[in-house]
Order: structure tokens, then C-alpha cells, then sequence
């Protein structure tokens, strides 16, 4: 998380994070909640890095999964660092269960805008 911290609190005057570092926070992050919150209810989508499954509830087999969250990494590591709350995000969330994700983060914390 140290190589994107200052691109996430402030990604017009920090450079940019190469893709493997994106990527690898992205994953990271994403794997420690699907650990954190194991389960087959909601599946968390952060195109093109990764798609987990995590909190408990009913198992889906087939195609789209009923309880969806999908965003940008961007947003998924604000969300994941508390740098951004489940309120303020753009996240395209649907079914019942996919605002569950909102209480298992954050997942990494960072200080900075709104997480102090």
C-alpha cells in the first residue's frame, strides 16, 4: 500500500502506480476481505485485476451472482483503506446483500481525507 498511498490521496499531484503495484493492492486487498468475510452471497468485482466471493449466505453455482459490487480500483482502494466511505463511493452495488461489504471495511486503513 505504500507505493499507491499518495496517488490515493491525491492522484492529480501524485504519480500514478505502475499497473503491477495497482494491481497487486488491488488483489491484496480484495483476497484479505474475501478471508475476512468468507461466504458465497456477494461477489466483489474490481475489473480487470479481480472478482471475489465473500459473506456468508446463500451459495450461487450458475451465472451472475445475485448480490454484485463492482468498481474502479481506484475506488475499491479508497473504500479499502477508509479513505472513502460506502456512502460517498461509486460503486455499482445490486441485490440485497451487496452494501454488506460496507462493514468489513476498512481493511487496511490509511490516515488522510475523511479517515482521520
Amino acid at each position: 500500500m505504500d507505493a499507491i498511498a499518495d496517488w490515493l490521496h491525491d492522484f492529480k499531484a501524485a504519480p500514478a502506480p505502475s499497473r503491477n503495484e495497482l494491481a497487486k493492492a488491488v488483489r491484496t486487498t480484495a483476497r484479505t476481505l474475501e478471508h475476512d468475510a468468507p461466504g458465497h452471497s456477494v461477489e466483489l468485482r474490481v475489473p480487470p485485476f479481480v472478482a471475489v466471493q465473500c459473506i456468508e449466505g446463500p451459495r450461487h453455482t450458475r451465472g451472475t451472482p445475485p448480490n454484485v459490487v463492482e468498481c474502479s480500483p481506484r475506488t475499491w482502494l479508497l473504500l479499502a483503506t477508509g479513505l472513502l466511505s460506502w456512502d460517498q463511493a461509486d460503486v455499482d452495488a445490486s441485490g440485497s446483500r451487496a452494501a454488506e461489504i460496507a462493514a468489513w471495511l476498512p481493511i487496511i486503513p490509511l490516515k488522510g481525507f475523511g479517515a482521520e
